[in-house]
C-alpha cells in the first residue's frame, strides 16, 4: 500500500498535487454553487448579468476537472489546468472588486476579491515552477 502511494506521488508530483488540490476546491466549490448557492449575490452583480449563478458553477466544476486531469500530465504540459482555475478565479475576483469599487454594491468585495485572487495567484505563480528532480538513492557509503 505504501509503495503504490509512494508512486502515485512521484508520478504527481509538486505541479501535480497543487493541481490536484487545486482542482478538488474548485469542484467542490462549483458543486456547493449548484445545491447551495450564495444567498449574498451583491458581490456577483456584474458575473450574473452574464450568466446564472448554476452555470458559473458549472464553470467551476469545469475548471476543477480540467486541472484534476491536466495534474496527471507530465510538467510544462500541465498548463491548461493552471489557467483553468485562475480564469475562473481571475473572474470571480474582478466581480467582487467592481462591486465593491467603483460600484459599491458590496462594502466587504474587497475582502473576497483578495481572497480569490491569492487563490488564483498561486496558479500563476506555480506554472512556473519546475518539477524537481527525483531524488536518486545511492548506495550508503563504507567508511
Amino acid at each position: 500500500m505504501r509503495r503504490a502511494a509512494r508512486r502515485l506521488t512521484e508520478q504527481l508530483g509538486r505541479r501535480g498535487a497543487l493541481l490536484t488540490m487545486k482542482g478538488t476546491i474548485a469542484t467542490l466549490y462549483g458543486y456547493g454553487q449548484l445545491v447551495a448557492p450564495l444567498p449574498d449575490r451583491r458581490g456577483l452583480c456584474l458575473l450574473l448579468k452574464l450568466m446564472p449563478l448554476h452555470a458559473w458553477g458549472c464553470v467551476w466544476i469545469t475548471a476543477g476537472l480540467v486541472a484534476l486531469t491536466c495534474a496527471w500530465l507530465p510538467p510544462r504540459r500541465d498548463w491548461p489546468g493552471f489557467l483553468a482555475v485562475w480564469a475562473i478565479t481571475a473572474a470571480w475576483s474582478m466581480s467582487f472588486l467592481v462591486s465593491w469599487w467603483p460600484l459599491g454594491e458590496y462594502p466587504r468585495g474587497w475582502v473576497a476579491c483578495l481572497i480569490f485572487g491569492a487563490f488564483g495567484a498561486v496558479c500563476l505563480v506555480a506554472i512556473g515552477w519546475e518539477e524537481p528532480p527525483r531524488a536518486r538513492t545511492e548506495p550508503p557509503r563504507e567508511t
